[in-house]
């Protein structure tokens, strides 16, 4: 019986003295905190940075495709502007009898604006709004009617909530079709040659680069014969340098019109085949911002994300030397108590 009280005893006595499990170890105090409540938001900001960086990765990818995409409709728009440009010089003034060039006493105004569906885009959907909101409260001051197309989640979601005049709504998406900007050109040219308006506004981001973008206005309809014919184009590219994004802008230049000889013999009227042109060039147009809005926005996204990075790198650094300092504090105060214990033993 005494050796199992024995045994007893040195089992008790070992586990009295046997180093406390981390788990179980309480926590050191760091100013208004806890140095477990200091590593578990270390924990947090570095899986946020982590997020952050996947979103820059994905978005830079939609970057890439929208570009392929304008580069795939270049060819067409060339050859359309081609025989519009060859079309205006053989018809001289009979062009300005079309309709769609018929300029008229503008009583009212469509502003069509172009926002993203999304957030996390930075300044993008705001820049935009204000913009919008701006030019709106301008032809109300001058006694002109206004009407508003909206074209995206963000500016439709505003202006909707404040009364502004919506007349349609249609989702802006991140890959734009023809067949989406086809419905968009088909009401717009309804509302124009049923006389329902007088003039309309495109506004939209002018892709400038990775780290800017310019919310830009112009006039879609109607539409103005020189200005056609000479009109330039801009493509970007996105490319890597030294490690780092970057974007290579081309300008091109207007396309030479076609010449058709003078005893050429058109089986449609002239006038017939510029009219059924116009809608086509205007339907490419509208493509054409579309996909320069949605790589603007998505841009902006990149930027936006690799600024949240940068944040909670500097972040992660921070909070690393607060944990250090309470871990540091910690273990100072458990060797003054061990010597003042020592100390108070050898007294």
């Amino acid at each position: 019986m005494k050796v199992y009280q024995a045994l007893f005893l040195l089992f008790a006595s070992a586990s009295a003295f046997a180093p406390i499990a981390p788990a179980s170890r309480p926590a050191t105090q760091l100013f208004d905190g806890k140095a477990n409540a200091i590593r578990d938001r270390i924990s947090t900001v570095k899986n946020t940075k982590k997020i952050t960086m996947a979103m820059k990765l994905v978005a830079a990818a939609k970057v890439r495709k929208a570009q392929d995409a304008v580069l795939q409709t270049r060819p067409f728009s060339e050859t359309l502007q081609s025989v519009f440009g060859g079309l205006i010089n053989r018809l001289g003034t009979e062009a300005a009898d079309l309709p769609l060039l018929q300029e008229r006493e503008v009583k009212k105004v469509t502003l069509v604006v172009i926002s993203g569906d999304r957030g996390l885009c930075g300044s993008y959907n705001s820049y935009m709004i204000k913009k919008a909101e701006k030019r709106y409260n301008e032809l109300i001051s001058k006694g002109i009617e206004v009407d508003m197309v909206m074209v995206g989640k963000k500016a439709n979601q505003y202006f909707e909530r404040r009364d502004f005049p919506i007349k349609e709504y249609y989702d802006c998406g991140q890959k734009p079709s023809a067949a989406e900007a086809t419905i968009i050109s088909d009401s717009l040219l309804s509302k124009y040659l049923s006389g329902e308006t007088d003039s309309i506004e495109l506004l939209y981001t002018r892709f400038v680069s990775l780290i800017a973008s310019t919310p830009s206005a112009r006039t879609l309809l109607p539409l103005k014969a020189t200005s056609l014919a000479n009109e330039g184009d801009e493509i970007f590219q996105l490319t890597t340098k030294a490690g780092d994004f970057s974007v290579e802008k081309t300008e091109m230049t207007a396309s030479e019109p076609a010449e058709f000889p003078a005893d050429m013999i058109f089986e449609q009227d002239p006038v017939q085949i510029l009219n059924a042109i116009l809608p086509l060039y205007l339907n490419g147009q509208i493509l054409r911002t579309l996909q320069e809005s949605v790589a603007s926005e998505l841009a902006a996204r990149m930027q936006s994300m690799q600024s949240a990075s940068d944040n909670a790198g500097a972040l992660e650094s921070e909070l690393s030397m607060q944990y250090n300092r309470a871990r540091q504090a910690a273990v100072t105060a458990e060797l003054l108590e061990i010597v003042a214990g020592a100390s108070a033993i050898e007294g």
